[in-house]
């Protein structure tokens, strides 16, 4: 069997649409219809007229992707591609925080369940999150989750006061600052590029700080062609197609392995096997239900209102 002729014929037949993030297999990235960051993703699931959304990515994004399209099925080829950052903020334990701090303007990060979703007024990605908090009036007081990394360099960037949920991703906090600096010996023309979801210590040392997209495109648009990206490893796939002749190195993690970067075991859960499945069976589908969703779904359309 050709996965690749298989999933492309269904897809035409089902009038299906592949949407992958950037850390998937290289093999789905290359099937996908389009690939992108979290932003990107909700974007383009906003807009499609395709009956089935298959969402290689994790769980928290196939229910941003259900939330804009209820009437639309949502599959996911894994159920079990989790994200640490969402499973550090339960819902019930954010309710109490966000209720023992009334008046203040609750900002999350779209790496987040539907439920959180449901608590706030705004939603964010890496992507816009500083236009985000900075749509602010400066004198109403904001409560952003669940990312204190991403929390904390916003604050640095924009100098607004805020209160941070304690959560974070456990693969942006893999990076070693110790094997960064002997790498960055080994190659000291290559400039760092990093996620902000990295601690802080990884930020410092980085020419560049951005969304997986926005590291992309900053690659793309500067001459320089010698670059160490600390994000997941996945992004080196789009990266290295999008600037062949650059060359790009994956800063490494603090425990040792066999390419001695980061990668998210939640999203490399999802495989070509699994992708084919479900789009035969139309299955597991994601559920949201009705009233989490009409919640949710204001803080995502302001978000998206304040992206274009």
């Amino acid at each position: 069997m050709n996965l690749k002729e298989d999933i492309a014929r269904l897809k035409k037949e089902k009038n299906a649409i592949i949407l992958a993030h950037y850390y998937q297999e290289p093999e789905i990235q290359d099937i996908a219809d389009y690939v992108g960051d979290s932003l990107g993703l909700s974007q383009k699931a906003a807009e499609t007229d395709a009956d089935i959304i298959v969402f290689a990515g994790v769980h928290f994004m196939a229910e941003t992707a259900k939330i804009l399209n209820p009437t639309k099925t949502v599959v996911l080829p894994d159920l079990e591609a989790g994200c640490s950052l969402a499973e550090s903020c339960p819902p019930e334990a954010f309710e109490k925080y966000v209720k023992a701090h009334p008046n203040h303007t609750v900002i999350t990060y779209v790496n987040c369940s539907a439920e959180v979703k449901a608590l706030t007024d705004i939603v964010c990605t890496s992507s816009n999150a500083l236009k985000i908090v900075e749509s602010i009036p400066k004198d109403t007081p904001i409560i952003f989750a669940p990312d204190r990394n991403l929390g904390k360099y916003i604050i640095k960037e924009t100098g607004r006061d805020m209160l941070l949920w304690d959560g974070s991703c456990i693969v942006h906090e893999a990076f070693s600052i110790e094997k960064l600096i002997k790498l960055h010996k080994e190659y000291p023309d290559y400039k760092i590029i990093a996620h902000p979801e990295s601690e802080e210590h990884i930020l410092k040392t980085a020419t560049y700080i951005g969304s997986t997209s926005g590291m992309i495109n900053y690659v793309k648009t500067h001459s320089y062609q010698k670059f160490i990206v600390a994000t997941e490893a996945g992004i080196l796939h789009k990266m290295q197609q999008e600037v062949p002749n650059t060359e790009l190195v994956p800063a490494p993690a603090k425990e040792d392995n066999t390419c001695a970067c980061s990668e998210c075991a939640f999203m490399k859960v999802n495989t070509m096997q699994k992708l084919y499945d479900c789009l035969v069976n139309e299955r597991p589908q994601i559920k949201v239900s009705k009233e989490i969703r009409e919640r949710a779904l204001l803080p995502i359309e302001r978000m998206l209102e304040l992206s274009k």
